[in-house]
C-alpha cells in the first residue's frame, strides 16, 4: 500500500544527501589547487553551458520515462562527475566535471518536485505541497551552508577523500531512490505513427510549449521568481568577496554566510503563515526587502551588509514557495517536470545576463 509519509520522507533524506558535501565551497578548492580565477571563471562557464543545454530536455525526459528513473540517473551522473574530479589534473577535466555535475542538477531539479506534487495530488494532499516546498528549502540552505563551512576540513584531508565521500552518499541516496513509488501521469496518445521514445520526448515538449503560450500568467510567475532569486543569489556572491574588505573579522566571515542562508529558512517558514496575502503583495514586498538587503550592502558596514543578504535570502525563499505552490496547482501532470525545468531555465539565462551587469554594479558602487 502506497503511504504518503514514507514517500515525502524518502524524497527529504535525498535531499539531504545531495546537499551535505564536504565540497561545497568548490571553487575555494580549485583555487587550493592552484587553479587561477580565470580558470575557476572558466569552469563556472562550463556548468552554465551544460544546464542551459540539458536542463528542458532532462525535465522532458522525466515527464516520458519517469521522475523516479531521471532521479537515478542524476545520482549517477553525480558520481560520474566525483570520478571525473578525482582524477583530474588538468583544467579539461575540471570543467567537464563541473559540467557534469549541472547536467546531474539539472536532472534532479523537475523531476524531484514534480514527482513530491503528483505523489501528494495522488493522495487528496496536493494542498501541503507548499509546507514540503519550504522543508526542501530548508534543506537546501542548512545543508548548503554547513557543506560551505567544511571547506577547510576539505582543504585538510584533501579534495580526492573529500570528492570520495560523495560517491559513498550518493550510493547511499541511489538505495533510497530505488524505494521510491513512480506515480503514473496520463499520457496523450501519439495521434498517428509508430510511437517511439523520441517522438514521445518531442511530443512532451510541444505540449509543454502550447501550455505557456496558453497560460501566459504562468510564464510571467516564473520570471518574477527568476528575477527575485537572481538579486538574492547575486548579492549573497558578491558578499562573500566584499564583507572581509568591509572589515569583517575572517574568523565570523563563515559565521555570517551561514546566518544569511538561515534567513532563507525563515522566509520559507514564515510564508506559510501568510497564505491569506495575495502574490502580489508577497511579491512586491520581497522586491522590496531584496533591494534594501542590495542597499545595505552599499553601506561598507559589514553588520549592515550581513543583514542585507540575510533579508535578501528571506525574500527569495518565501517568494520563491509562494510561486512554486501556486505553479504546480496550474502545470498539468503529464507536463509537471518539463515545465519545472522551464523555470530553472529561465533562471539560468536570467543569471547569465546579469551576473556580469551585476559585477559592474557591485564593484563600481
Amino acid at each position: 500500500m502506497f503511504i504518503i509519509k514514507n514517500q515525502i520522507r524518502k524524497l527529504y533524506a535525498s535531499s539531504v544527501l545531495a546537499n551535505l558535501s564536504l565540497t561545497g565551497a568548490w571553487v575555494a578548492i580549485l583555487a587550493a589547487r592552484g587553479f587561477s580565477l580565470p580558470e575557476i571563471g572558466l569552469a563556472e562557464t562550463a556548468y552554465h553551458a551544460a544546464s542551459l543545454l540539458t536542463e528542458i530536455p532532462s525535465g522532458t525526459m522525466a515527464d516520458v520515462f519517469g521522475r523516479k528513473r531521471m532521479l537515478v540517473v542524476s545520482t549517477l551522473v553525480h558520481i560520474l562527475a566525483s570520478l571525473v574530479m578525482i582524477l583530474s589534473n588538468n583544467l579539461f577535466m575540471v570543467c567537464l566535471s563541473i559540467a557534469l555535475y549541472a547536467v546531474c542538477d539539472s536532472f534532479a531539479s523537475g523531476s524531484g518536485d514534480a514527482l513530491a506534487y503528483d505523489s501528494l495530488k495522488s493522495a487528496g494532499k496536493a494542498s501541503e505541497y507548499d509546507r514540503y516546498e519550504s522543508n526542501q528549502l530548508t534543506i537546501y540552505r542548512l545543508f548548503g551552508g554547513i557543506s560551505t563551512l567544511c571547506a577547510g576540513f576539505a582543504l585538510v584531508i584533501g579534495y580526492r577523500i573529500a570528492y570520495a565521500t560523495g560517491i559513498v552518499t550518493s550510493l547511499v541516496r541511489i538505495g533510497i531512490l530505488l524505494s521510491l513509488k513512480e506515480i503514473q501521469t496520463q499520457k496523450s496518445a501519439p495521434r498517428s505513427g509508430t510511437y517511439s521514445p523520441f517522438s514521445a520526448l518531442l511530443r512532451c515538449f510541444r505540449d509543454s510549449l502550447q501550455f505557456l503560450r496558453k497560460q501566459k500568467k504562468a510564464f510571467m510567475l516564473m520570471m518574477t521568481n527568476s528575477l527575485i532569486g537572481a538579486g538574492d543569489i547575486l548579492l549573497l556572491f558578491f558578499l562573500q568577496a566584499k564583507l572581509p574588505s568591509a572589515g569583517i573579522p575572517d574568523k565570523w566571515l563563515g559565521p555570517a554566510l551561514l546566518a544569511m542562508q538561515l534567513g532563507g529558512i525563515i522566509g520559507s517558514k514564515m510564508i506559510l503563515r501568510l497564505r491569506k496575502y495575495s502574490y502580489r503583495c508577497i511579491f512586491l514586498s520581497a522586491a522590496g526587502l531584496v533591494l534594501t538587503g542590495i542597499a545595505l550592502e552599499h553601506t561598507g558596514i559589514h553588520l549592515l551588509m550581513a543583514a542585507g543578504g540575510l533579508l535578501a535570502a528571506l525574500a527569495d525563499d518565501a517568494l520563491q514557495v509562494r510561486t512554486n505552490t501556486l505553479l504546480q496547482s496550474m502545470f498539468p501532470s503529464e507536463n509537471r517536470a518539463t515545465l519545472i525545468s522551464t523555470e530553472c531555465f529561465t533562471f539560468s539565462v536570467i543569471m547569465i545576463v546579469l551576473s556580469p551587469l551585476a559585477g559592474f554594479f557591485f564593484s563600481v558602487w
